[in-house]
């Protein structure tokens, strides 16, 4: 497995970063359920394997995420060697109280469930549940971050969210090392462009989540004619359809050509992909290893770059 620099952290990661939205059960979003001892299995099999990189954050499954991924740390007592395992701060569940102190309390239970002395990469989440100002204001969530980081409760500091606008203004505070954005760097929306070229100029790290925009570049356009959990309009759905079939025409599984779009740019640290069960390991490695004709990204990279703006949403 190819490792890389996470930006200036001093931290090698793996290219592919372990997603675990879906291991804390979250059947509303994903339409199943995962119990905890498959959810501590999967973890235990990531930790005997070849991604070195774990993303999960305090909200996801209510704290179940972080808390099965706590009981696979005792189980090895502690983060086996050369594994970094990010989470991220939050608002309390049904809140919008994103102030110092929540974040404060939001780091203590991410440290109990996860059963750590410090936390490796503490990412600002989805920031975008406040204004920036808001965020960056005195007593704010970005100030608490950075008192936790100086006082060595927090080593490295990202900011993971949706627009990208907002996305850059954060970069700009000069504060973070490492950045996730999610749904907007894929074969159907490359609308992260700038935010990957503002990170690379700052010697930040660009993770990238979601590489199959919530199913329909794995499971195919017909079976998921949704982005990012959401319809899309007819311009969109044809243009997946049409990737699908080029991708079909070289015998190539569209998950591993849209898995490798993202792992062959060199602006992209790590791409995040949820993992929930232990197969999933190797059934990740298998599309990141699948071989990919030179002529087939010749063909592909034109059609998919015309969602450089964004795709298309239905009405």
């Amino acid at each position: 497995m190819n490792t890389r620099e996470l930006g200036r952290t001093g931290l090698s990661v793996s290219e592919i970063c372990v997603g675990t939205s879906a291991l804390g059960s979250f059947p509303a979003q994903y339409g199943y359920d995962v119990d905890e001892e498959t959810a501590v299995d999967t973890i235990l099999r990531v930790f005997d394997g070849p991604f070195t990189f774990i993303d999960t954050s305090n909200e996801y499954g209510g704290g179940a995420s972080e808390a099965r991924i706590g009981r696979a740390i005792a189980e090895r007592g502690g983060i086996p060697e050369g594994f970094t395992v990010a989470t991220k701060v939050d608002p309390l569940p049904g809140s919008t109280d994103f102030s110092g102190d929540r974040v404060r309390r939001s780091v203590e239970e991410s440290l109990g469930r996860l059963g750590v002395d410090t936390l490796q990469l503490v990412y600002l989440h989805d920031p975008e549940k406040i204004s920036f100002a808001q965020g960056v204001a005195p007593g704010g969530p970005l100030e608490a971050l950075i008192r936790l980081r100086d006082e060595g409760v927090i080593e490295h500091l990202g900011v993971a969210g949706g627009p990208i606008d907002l996305e850059l203004r954060y970069l700009a505070t000069e504060a973070f090392d490492v950045v996730i954005s999610h749904n907007r760097y894929t074969l159907i929306d490359q609308s992260a462009e700038p935010l990957l070229d503002d990170a690379r100029r700052r010697g930040v790290a660009f993770v990238n989540a979601a590489p199959f925009g919530g199913g329909m570049l794995a499971k195919g356009p017909r079976a998921v004619p949704r982005y990012c959990y959401a319809p899309v309009g007819a311009a969109t759905l044809e243009r997946a359809l049409s990737i699908e079939s080029l991708c079909a025409d070289y015998d190539v599984p569209l998950a591993a050509a849209a898995l490798q779009f993202s792992t062959r740019d060199p602006r992209v640290t790590s791409t995040i992909v949820g993992m929930s069960r232990p197969d999933r390991i190797e059934h990740t490695q298998g599309l990141l290893e699948h071989p990919i004709p030179e002529e087939l990204w010749a063909r592909l990279l034109p059609l998919a770059a015309i969602g450089r703006a964004g795709h298309e949403s239905a009405a």
